[in-house]
């Protein structure tokens, strides 16, 4: 009768290991540091370059640089464009190096019929605008089940916007549509915005507005490239929209959950679709990257320590 015990004590004690908690991911550098992101090389050459003391680390293909910017301990990294894409190198950041505060800059589309190319908009809350139910339609239209539409907010055509259900939150509570920049990191881009110098021109391309710097107001993100008019239209009415990328709110949302402070800042480098010729992205990218990054410098050498 004790070999049987003394099987199922065998069994117990080497399967242990398959039961046990998840080691801690490794992290990869202490010092607190301010998280500057990217989207994709053109938008991030300008920090890079002025990153003294940098030391580059990889992981998983992820180059993280640290060092020091505008005096400020800093890991400057490429999100990688889209949402999942900007979701998971911002995780990634978050748990391999002590993060402070996260700070996003790039280019985006303008929504706001007042805005320009060449703006640079620090939003101050962040919508996943195609975070949304695709509705059948029937002959009376669109239907939409109550248990999937969860948000107030108008439809385009079939696609009715959704709020998003945090991981862990109780169903019964109202899925969540904005997802906020943290008001001092704002308070600090209202000081720096009259006291940056922003280029009208590169090389033979100038804008026809002097640019400015506009912090308030709404961003909307989504894994698709707008160059539409009718849609840019309905951001505008429905979100109340300045602008719109393909990452900040996937940041946003990551940075809520993991209760980080994060801004993002966004020079206008096209239309989205508003334009009366081709999309102006290629025109002017260079100048609105650069545009962003001139303000990101000016904002993290302001952050207090």
């Amino acid at each position: 009768m004790r070999l049987p015990a003394l099987i199922l004590a065998f069994l117990v004690l080497f399967a242990a290991p398959a039961f046990a908690a998840p080691a801690l991911l490794e992290r990869l550098d202490n010092t607190p540091r301010v998280a500057v992101i990217s989207a994709f090389p053109p938008e991030i050459g300008a920090l890079t370059a002025a990153t003294v003391d940098a030391e580059t680390i990889d992981v998983h293909g992820v180059r993280f640089t640290t060092g020091r910017l505008e005096g400020k301990p800093v890991v400057v990294f490429l999100s990688g464009v889209s949402m999942v894409n900007a979701a998971m190198t911002t995780q990634m950041a978050l748990d391999h190096f002590n993060i402070t505060r996260i700070v996003f800059s790039g280019i985006a589309g303008g929504v706001d019929e007042t805005l320009d190319i060449g703006d640079v908009v620090v939003a101050d809350q962040w919508a996943q605008n195609l975070e949304s139910a695709f509705a059948r339609e029937t002959d009376k239209g669109f239907d939409v089940s109550p248990s999937i539409r969860n948000s107030t907010l108008p439809n385009f055509g079939m696609i009715y916007p959704r709020g998003v259900l945090l991981p862990g939150a109780d169903l019964a509570r109202p899925a969540r549509v904005w997802f906020p920049s943290d008001p001092a990191l704002l308070e600090t881009a209202r000081k720096v915005a009259g006291q940056v110098a922003l280029r009208r021109c590169d090389a033979d391309k100038c804008l026809v507005h002097p640019p400015k710097v506009v912090v308030g107001g709404h961003g909307v993100s989504a894994p698709v490239f707008l160059d539409n008019a009718d849609y840019r239209k309905y951001l505008r009415s429905a979100f109340e929209a300045r602008l719109v990328d393909m990452e900040s709110a996937a940041v946003a949302h990551v940075a809520l959950v993991n209760k980080t402070p994060f801004i993002a800042f966004r020079s206008l480098s096209d239309l989205a679709g508003g334009g009366a010729g081709a999309n102006e992205m290629h025109t002017f990218m260079a100048l609105a990257s650069d545009n962003s990054a001139t303000v990101v410098k000016a904002f993290v050498r302001a952050l207090a320590n």
